[in-house]
């Protein structure tokens, strides 16, 4: 395990291979699962600003589950992800034209349509983060959806870290992210 400041790195994180392989997974991480997206309480306010935005990339369904139950739910345990269909893919997810589930928000950012990327949590997978006591936890989830990225990651060398240095920046900034280069480095 590695510590920078009050952040617990798992050794996965540097020792497992990841690079997203979406023709293979068709973005199955949209869709599987029992939730939506999980979302910290400072972004819900950039997702309700961005629902219009990306309205006219997502399907009359989606439409209509954004429209009926908001951006966004909060569950049982008090916690908030995105609004999904009927309990299945993102509310906020569309399929392009070879059948592949993307983020309404991310094509819009690309677009030049809103500064939302998307959600730190979608942008950060197959990392996720949970509080632990006076700690953030980074921990490399393991998915069966996502073996195609881990055979592309190891085919092409490229660790989990190196293949979120982006979302890791966004989050955490870069002096955090050349520290944990560091670190990694030195073990």
């Amino acid at each position: 395990m590695i510590q920078i400041g009050d952040t617990l790195i798992s050794d996965d994180v540097k020792e497992q291979f990841f690079v997203c392989d979406l023709e293979k997974c068709k973005g199955a991480c949209c869709v599987e699962g029992d939730l939506g997206a999980p979302l910290n309480e400072d972004e819900l306010a950039d997702m309700e600003e961005v629902m219009e935005v990306v309205k006219p990339y997502l399907s009359d369904e989606a439409v209509a589950a954004l429209e009926k139950d908001g951006a966004f739910l909060l569950d049982e345990d008090g916690d908030f992800s995105t609004t999904t269909i009927d309990n299945r893919e993102c509310a906020f997810a569309f399929y392009d034209e070879k059948g592949i589930l993307k983020c309404s928000i991310e094509q819009a950012w690309r677009d030049g349509k809103t500064k939302i990327q998307k959600p730190v949590s979608c942008h950060l997978y197959p990392i996720r983060v949970v509080k632990l006591h006076d700690f953030l936890a980074l921990n490399y989830d393991r998915w069966h959806i996502c073996g195609p990225a881990c055979d592309l990651g190891e085919k092409l060398s490229v660790p989990v870290y190196k293949f979120l240095k982006d979302p890791l920046i966004r989050r955490f900034g870069e002096d955090w992210y050349n520290k944990l280069c560091e670190e990694i480095e030195k073990s």
